[in-house]
C-alpha cells in the first residue's frame, strides 16, 4: 500500500489556524459574490448562497472530513486518490488540481495590484502593476517557506482584518434602510441569469479539499479536520449571507453589483472611509487567497516526489521548518510567469479543472471504504456505504450541468470545454512522459 508521505516538520497548525487557511483557500471573503446578485437579484443570489453550501460545499467537507482524518498526509487528495485507483489516477488528480491553480492563483496578485491602485494613484498603471505583483508573489514565497503554522497563524489575523469591513458594512445597511433608494422589487429573482448566478456561487464555495494537502502538518488531523471543515463552510455561509441580507434593505437595485462593487456599495451606505477600508480587505484577501493556496498546492509535487512520479528534488525541505522548499520556489516561479494573462472565462474553466479532480476524490472515498472498511476512521460520512454514494452525486451533478454551460463559453478562441479537454489529455501525456523518464 502506498504510505503516507509526512511533513518533516514538528505538526504545529492547530484548529483555528486551520480554519482561517481554509477560509482563504475556499472564499476569501465576498469578494467575488457582486456578480451573483447582478445576475440573479437579491432575492435569488440570497437563495442561491444559502442553498450551495448544503448541495456543494456540504458534501465535498464530509468527504474532506472522513479522508482528511483517516488518511492525514502531506498532497491530501492526491494521496487518497493513488491510494484508491492506482499512480496513473493520482497523478491525473494531481495534474488537474495544479493546472486549475494555474488559472487561479495568477489572477490573485493581479487583483492586489487592482485593489492597490484604488488607494493609490498609478500603483497599477504601466510597470508597476508587474512589479508590485511579483512582490506580492516574492513576499508568499518567504511567508511559505517559514512553515504550514506561520502561514495558519498570519491567515487568522489576516481573517479578521479583512472581514470587519463587511461586518461594519452589514450593520450600517441594516441602519441605512432604503438610503439607496427604492425597495419595492429588488427581492424578486431574475430566472434568466440563475445559471450564471449558480456558477459565480459554485466557485466562491469550492476548494475546501485543498485544506487536506497540509495533513502532515496538522495537530490531531482526526479531530482537528472534521471541525476545521464544517466549522469553515458555516463561517463562509454567514459572511456571504448577511452583506447580502443587508444591503438588500437599502434599495439599491441589483443592476449597480457588477465585479468589484463591493467597495462602492460601502461607500453609499457608510461613506468613504468604509469604501476604503473594503478595498484594503480586499488587497488582504487576495494575499491572503494566494500565500494560503501556494502553501496548499506546494505539497503535491512533494509527495508526489516521494512516490517517484516527479524528480526527488522536489521532496527537499527546510531543515527548521520543513517546508518543501524547492516545490514551494517552482509553484511561485510557475505563478508568477502567468501574471498579467487575463482569463475571461476563469470561473468557468476553474469550475470544470477542479471539479474533475474532485470527482476522482468522491471515487477514492467510495473505493477506500470498500477495499479498506478496518482502517480507522474518525469521522464518516453518513449513511453507510449508501450514503458515501450519494454524497457524491449532487455536486457531480451540478459539474456536468456547469460543464454543458462551459460548451458556450470561449477562452483562447475556444471553447472552454475543448481547452479544459485538452488539459485533461495532455495529463495523460505528461503521465507517460514521467514515466519514461522513470524507467530510464
Amino acid at each position: 500500500m502506498p504510505r503516507l508521505p509526512q511533513s518533516a516538520q514538528p505538526k504545529g497548525i492547530t484548529l483555528w489556524p486551520l480554519i482561517a487557511a481554509t477560509y482563504f483557500m475556499a472564499s476569501g471573503g465576498p469578494y467575488g459574490l457582486e456578480e451573483a446578485v447582478g445576475s440573479a437579484g437579491y432575492f435569488g443570489a440570497i437563495v442561491l448562497v444559502l442553498i450551495t453550501p448544503v448541495i456543494w460545499a456540504l458534501p465535498t467537507g464530509l468527504m474532506v472530513a472522513e479522508l482528511a482524518s483517516a488518511f492525514p498526509a502531506e498532497g491530501g487528495y492526491y494521496v487518497w486518490v493513488r491510494r484508491a485507483m492506482g499512480s496513473f489516477w493520482g497523478f491525473q488528480e494531481a495534474w488537474l488540481s495544479l493546472a486549475s491553480s494555474i488559472f487561479d492563483l495568477a489572477i490573485y496578485p493581479t487583483l492586489f495590484v487592482a485593489y492597490l491602485g484604488r488607494l493609490v494613484a498609478g500603483a497599477d498603471k504601466g510597470w508597476h502593476g508587474p512589479v508590485i505583483g511579483a512582490a506580492v508573489i516574492g513576499l508568499c514565497l518567504l511567508w511559505n517557506l517559514a512553515g504550514g503554522r506561520a502561514i495558519g497563524e498570519g491567515s487568522l489575523v489576516m481573517l479578521f482584518v479583512m472581514l470587519a469591513p463587511f461586518a461594519v458594512l452589514t450593520i450600517a445597511a441594516f441602519l441605512h434602510h432604503g438610503s439607496g433608494g427604492e425597495t419595492s422589487g429588488h427581492l424578486s429573482i431574475r430566472s434568466s441569469n440563475l445559471l450564471a448566478a449558480l456558477l459565480v456561487c459554485m466557485w466562491n464555495y469550492m476548494g475546501y479539499d485543498n485544506a487536506a494537502n497540509v495533513g502532515g502538518e496538522v495537530e490531531n488531523p482526526q479531530r482537528t479536520y472534521p471541525l476545521a471543515i464544517i466549522g469553515t463552510i458555516a463561517l463562509v455561509a454567514v459572511g456571504y449571507e448577511l452583506p447580502i441580507i443587508g444591503m438588500s434593505f437599502t434599495g439599491v437595485p441589483p443592476s449597480q453589483w457588477t465585479t468589484g462593487s463591493w467597495a462602492t456599495l460601502g461607500g453609499m451606505v457608510a461613506g468613504k472611509w468604509l469604501m476604503l477600508a473594503i478595498v484594503a480587505g480586499g488587497m488582504v484577501s487576495s494575499f491572503g487567497q494566494f500565500n494560503s493556496l501556494l502553501m496548499s498546492y506546494s505539497r503535491l509535487p512533494l509527495a508526489m516526489a516521494h512516490d517517484g512520479l516527479l524528480p526527488r528534488v522536489f521532496s527537499r525541505v527546510q531543515p527548521s521548518t520543513g517546508a518543501p522548499w524547492v516545490a514551494i520556489v517552482a509553484c511561485a516561479v510557475l505563478y508568477g510567469a502567468c501574471l498579467g494573462i487575463g482569463f475571461d472565462r476563469l470561473v468557468t474553466l476553474d469550475v470544470l479543472l477542479w471539479g474533475a479532480s474532485l470527482v476522482l476524490e468522491f471515487m477514492a472515498l467510495v473505493i477506500l471504504r470498500i477495499r479498506e472498511p478496518e482502517t480507522p476512521r474518525p469521522f464518516r460520512v453518513p449513511g453507510g456505504l449508501a450514503g458515501t454514494v450519494l454524497v457524491g452525486v449532487v455536486p457531480t451533478a451540478l459539474l456536468i450541468f456547469a460543464g454543458s454551460y462551459a460548451e458556450h463559453e470561449q477562452i483562447f478562441g475556444v471553447s472552454v470545454w475543448l481547452f479544459g479537454s485538452l488539459v485533461m489529455a495532455a495529463g495523460v501525456l505528461a503521465y507517460g512522459i514521467c514515466m519514461l523518464a522513470r524507467r530510464q
